[in-house]
């Protein structure tokens, strides 16, 4: 039985050694990216339910971006705070400001998606760029970056959504790491002609693309999913690209109490279970063999059996990923996260495995 264990963990080793060097290679060890500007007319799209001090805060920056023709299109999805007002007041003053007021619709009611789908329609131009009302861009040259991506054939966009660094929070650091793999993940299976998922906080597509899957028709009884089940749907290896250069970035405040986080999370992996089956394969199996990574060398170095070779194999498998995300976190300016690797992603494999119980016998709350 030992034995199988010490196969079954080898296995696993090599399982891993090709989605970290193999798979995400392909982002972890890119060149990093160079654009050729564009000028093409973009309707930046921003969607909020009760996020007044939010959009005061980070609507002057869209406003400031660098950038020769495109407007911001405010929906407000039925807010019960002072967004509506605020949003009022920033249409008045500024001419490329476009306001869709959303009420509440006892068929889709508390549906962001059916929110985001008008203000699709009201949108003026083709080429669509889209954050949160809680993100703001890295810097005003967001939208000239993001649109820099488009071509004749690449109609999709994925760019990266991070999270604030917040000193001396360790919770900060696994929320950003997480952030971090996430990201590599889809950057990297986009890259291999696989894409499957994007973040909401940064991403942008033309809008024939959403009119040919019908929307989020397919998926709109899903309360979650506007931004990933619909990439996962509309995207492929022809008309999809990713943007990674750091003047495209968007920033979120991170969650600051891990009951939140892990609220956060069951959202995000209920949604997954929606995937196309190819894609929940590739998933399970990559978090799968994270979890056989830590559980079978207790067992095999328990009975002290071939030990040289299990800590053999657990050093090259921390070596090869440390080097791989290693060099995406310097892509995607996380550093500081990698000095904390191994304790960090022990606590998110747990995580991973507590969300997956805990949703199997309960369903997570969504859009606000």
């Amino acid at each position: 039985m030992l034995l199988i264990l010490l196969c079954l963990f080898i296995a696993v080793v090599v399982i891993q050694f090709l989605y970290y060097v193999v798979f995400f290679g392909k982002f972890s060890f890119a060149k990093p990216q160079t654009s050729t500007p564009k000028r093409i007319p973009i309707s930046v799209i921003v969607c909020a339910k009760n996020e007044e001090e939010n959009v005061k805060t980070f609507l002057p920056l869209l406003l400031e971006q660098n950038y020769p023709d495109f407007e911001i299109v405010l929906i407000d999805d039925a807010s019960s705070d002072e967004t509506l007002e605020i949003f009022e007041v920033f249409e008045k003053q500024h001419s490329n400001i476009k306001l869709v007021k959303v009420e509440n619709n006892e068929a889709f009611w508390g549906n962001k998606k059916f929110a985001l789908t008008l203000g699709i329609k009201a949108a003026k131009n083709e080429y669509l760029l889209f954050t949160d009302a809680d993100c703001y861009p890295k810097s005003n040259d967001w939208i000239k970056e993001m649109s820099a991506q488009f071509t004749m054939k690449k109609s999709i966009v994925l760019g990266y959504g991070a999270y604030e660094k917040i000193s001396n929070s360790f919770l900060n650091k696994i929320i950003r790491f997480e952030t971090l793999l996430t990201a590599t993940q889809y950057f990297s299976w986009t890259k291999l002609g696989k894409p499957y998922m994007g973040v909401g906080r940064n991403m942008a597509y033309k809008r024939e693309e959403f009119f040919k899957v019908r929307g989020f028709m397919d998926h709109m009884k899903i309360r979650s999913g506007d931004d990933d089940l619909f990439i996962n749907q509309a995207a492929n290896s022809e008309n999809t690209t990713v943007c990674y250069t750091p003047e495209s970035f968007t920033y979120s405040k991170p969650k600051t109490n891990f009951k939140d986080w892990f609220t956060q999370k069951r959202r995000h992996v209920a949604t997954a279970k929606h995937y196309k089956a190819s894609d929940r394969t590739q998933l399970a199996l990559f978090y799968a063999t994270q979890l056989l990574f830590i559980l079978l060398p207790i067992i095999l170095l328990a009975f002290q059996f071939q030990w040289i070779i299990v800590l053999s194999l657990i050093a090259f498998r921390y070596l090869f990923a440390w080097i791989s995300l290693g060099f995406a976190a310097g892509k995607l300016k996380e550093k500081d996260v990698m000095y904390w690797f191994p304790i960090i992603e022990i606590i998110i494999i747990f995580t991973q495995l507590n969300v997956f119980i805990t949703n199997t016998f309960s369903k997570p709350v969504q859009w606000k």
